[in-house]
């Protein structure tokens, strides 16, 4: 009888030693792997500072409203200013995919935006319809986007996806053909600029709202673009400043060298004032572009642009949506600012603030 109590506490000691060495390999090889990279990849992370600056992070945790998710890098494109570039070919299977926009949208996300990299290029366009659909019909999300260079898109996808996205914003930096061949923005001989009416039209058709982006850089500074936007009655045209990220589009690491597009802010300030008169004109300067926006990368992790660099999180998949975003270096109030929280309602083809 007491040998067996002895055997008892000593299975007792060795299971409990066991689940302890468990938690400690846990914690330190599997918190930074990526569900389902190939081979049991691991992603980087970012480093974890401890004590009382941990505890005042997780008292600043912010609610995702809006976020960007970049799921693929990969583009059909070579714009020379790109600062999100093809460093790797990575995406996520459907099924991670979805968990954590699931873990996004019971954290607070009202608004997703894909982007890439061209969110249309993996498996045509499937994937990404796909996800917009889970966020529209399953998470039932206010507002659903996408931004796009436009070449790859369809008038079948539209048919089989329209109905559950909002808001599709397509990139185009210049009305003359020419230019977009300078910057990148192209593909063979197609033209850019005709492909970008063909989509206004099958926005207008399939109720998303239409929208336009533009970088302003060192090719295109100096053109005006009034006519062509008005014509095109985007609802929002949002003119970005070109911008640096080192490892991206600048430093030794980076597929880009963009520094030849860079242009000064009283550059910027006068393509914004020549274009004061267009009505649904909304300008991003670089200060908003670095802290205003959340980003995820295609492994779900946050990445902080404070410090002129994209610095990663921990993935939402491994550590959950309220740890990872301490990393993200968003400001919320810049966010509002900008009139970040906005939603497309459909039923009226209207913006609401």
């Amino acid at each position: 009888m007491l040998f067996s109590s002895v055997l008892a506490a000593v299975l007792l000691q060795l299971q409990l030693c066991i689940d302890t060495l468990t938690n400690i390999y846990a914690r330190v090889f599997l918190k930074g792997r990526t569900p389902g990279a190939r081979g049991g990849t691991l992603s980087p992370v970012a480093p974890v500072d401890g004590g009382v600056q941990d505890q005042g992070r997780a008292q600043d945790v912010t609610t995702p409203t809006s976020v960007n998710y970049h799921f693929t890098r990969q583009c059909n494109y070579k714009c020379g200013f790109c600062f999100h570039t093809a460093k790797t070919s990575f995406v996520l299977p459907l099924v991670e995919a979805k968990r954590g926009l699931q873990l996004l949208q019971a954290s607070g996300m009202e608004k997703i935006n894909f982007s890439g990299g061209e969110p249309f290029l993996h498996n045509k366009g499937e994937f990404l319809g796909k996800l917009v659909q889970y966020c529209k019909q399953d998470l039932q999300l206010p507002s659903v986007s996408i931004v796009s260079n436009g070449s790859m898109i369809k008038e079948t996808w539209f048919q089989k996806y329209g109905d559950y996205l909002d808001i599709l914003a397509i990139s185009c930096d210049s009305f003359d053909e020419a230019t977009n061949q300078l910057i990148g923005r192209a593909q063979g001989k197609k033209s850019h600029v005709d492909n970008l009416h063909k989509i206004r039209n099958w926005c207008q058709e399939y109720k998303v709202a239409f929208k336009i982006n533009s970088v302003i850089n060192t090719f295109n500074v100096d053109e005006d673009m009034a006519e062509n936007i008005l014509q095109l009655n985007p609802v929002r045209w949002k003119v970005f400043q070109c911008l640096l990220i080192d490892g991206e589009n600048a430093g030794e690491e980076a597929l880009r060298e963009a520094e030849g597009f860079v242009i000064s802010e009283q550059m910027f300030q006068d393509f914004l004032e020549r274009h004061s008169s267009v009505p649904c004109l909304v300008p991003e300067s670089n200060e908003k572009m670095r802290n205003s926006y959340l980003i995820l990368d295609e492994y779900m992790r946050f990445l902080d642009c404070r410090e002129g660099r994209k610095d990663p999180s921990k993935s939402i998949l491994d550590v959950g949506v309220k740890e990872a975003i301490c990393f993200s270096g968003f400001d919320e109030k810049m966010f509002l600012k900008r009139g970040g929280k906005y939603v497309w309602s459909k039923a009226d083809m209207k913006l609401e603030w």
